[in-house]
């Protein structure tokens, strides 16, 4: 018998890139305004995570295919620019998730992921979830170790 949390599986994607808005005013229409400056640009986004700022403000962090980093950091710039604080980015990340059925009712699932990588020594860039998939980004270069990490940790079918 194993300790190890069984999932469902792992989605990988490697070749992204992270970018992110700082400051973002929090209102309703402001992550469309991020969104339908990639949209207009034909950008597709592949991961996206909000998060609370200081004193009404947001933080809206995205990834975008590497091939599209360009056109998606100069969409930042003209269309959002002048509504944030900042515009951060980092060029060359991929997505490590797991996804699992049983999620919702299986405590401490994300931080099992999480001490997996981080006995990996891998740094974790940005989280998302949703009830069945916890998604991580991490630089590309260490997209095998984690996928090594998470086949050492978790229990797959």
């Amino acid at each position: 018998m194993t300790d190890k949390i069984q999932i469902g599986g792992i989605i990988r994607n490697a070749n992204l890139s992270l970018l992110g808005v700082i400051g973002l005013p929090d209102r309703p229409g402001s992550a469309r305004l991020v969104m339908n400056a990639m949209g207009r640009r034909g950008i597709n986004v592949e991961f996206i995570a909000q998060g609370i700022g200081e004193q009404d403000r947001a933080n809206l962090t995205f990834c975008v295919s590497k091939d599209n980093f360009k056109d998606a950091l100069d969409a930042l710039r003209q269309d959002v620019a002048a509504e944030v604080e900042a515009i951060v980015f980092i060029e060359n990340v991929a997505s490590v998730a797991i996804f699992g059925p049983d999620f919702r009712q299986r405590p401490a699932v994300a931080a099992s992921l999480f001490e997996a990588l981080a006995q990996a020594d891998i740094n974790i860039r940005a989280i998302s979830t949703s009830i069945s998939t916890v998604s991580c980004i991490i630089d590309n270069d260490r997209l095998e170790d984690a996928l090594v990490a998470v086949h050492q940790s978790f229990e797959l079918p």
